[in-house]
């Protein structure tokens, strides 16, 4: 088996010995179901519900998606913004660190009462979780360009604008696609925690609704599945990272 073979089989490789492990354990110390189930009957559960679980899931994937491409436009923008102009910057850096500080449990009530209980509040929510980091990476990017470079640009007659977009762009690209991978996964988290509180649909409002009845598997398989669409969302950057920024990426460059 080649090293490439056996780093892509890695993954799999964990995740099966946690599943036997995580098996064995549950039959060996005979633990019950609503304390801890199994992975097969977390699969049995699965079987069971899956037609509701693959609809709460769809709903649950488009309020995210939904959310997070509002992060980007909004987080991109705002990122060029403070990463371009050293005012803006200081003034409001201190505002985005205080929006990101605020409970994003605490604002969805908020949300409901001026939108309703539903989609929009999970999209929202979603949006607050995400927009965070994308906004401070493409600023870090863009403001980590050398000064010795732009004082050579500058002397060769470059504008503000050809510097931004022919070098700070290209700079920020792999501080932004770093930025989407962290930022998908956590916009999932945000539209589940608004389903949780208000909402009749959604992974979230499965897995409270499966709490109240002591249905712990169906609990854990609403967890797998955000799971795996998250990851999945992951992979899908990951790729697109690869074949955009693959001039900053070096296969070599772990240390061992």
């Amino acid at each position: 088996m080649s090293t490439r073979t056996l780093e892509n089989a890695m993954p799999w490789f964990f995740v099966i010995g946690l599943l036997v492990i995580w098996q064995f354990a549950c039959v060996a110390f005979d633990i019950k179901p609503f304390l801890l189930p199994s992975p097969y009957a977390i699969a049995q559960s699965m079987v069971q519900w899956t037609s509701p679980i693959l609809e709460n899931a769809g709903f649950t994937l488009l309020s995210t998606l939904a959310g997070f491409v509002l992060a980007v436009v909004l987080g991109v923008a705002l990122g060029i913004a403070i990463g371009s102009s050293r005012l803006i910057y200081r003034g409001l850096y201190p505002v985005l660190v205080a929006f990101n500080s605020v409970p994003k449990v605490a604002v969805v009530p908020v949300f409901v009462i001026w939108f309703g209980a539903g989609t929009v509040p999970a999209i929202l929510t979603a949006f607050m979780v995400s927009f965070f980091p994308i906004a401070v990476n493409i600023a870090t990017g863009l403001a980590t360009v050398e000064p010795e470079l732009l004082d050579v640009l500058r002397a060769l007659g470059a504008s503000r604008r050809d510097i931004l977009v022919k070098v700070g762009f290209p700079r920020a690209m792999p501080y932004f696609f770093a930025s989407l991978k962290v930022a998908v996964t956590l916009a999932f988290v945000g539209a589940i925690i608004s389903e949780t509180v208000a909402s009749k649909r959604g992974i979230g409002y499965l897995m409270m609704a499966a709490t109240s009845n002591f249905d712990t598997p169906l609990v854990f398989a609403g967890l797998i599945v955000t799971s795996v669409m998250g990851v999945a969302m992951y992979a899908i950057f990951a790729v697109i990272e690869k074949r955009t920024t693959f001039w900053s990426q070096r296969d070599d460059g772990m240390l061992s």
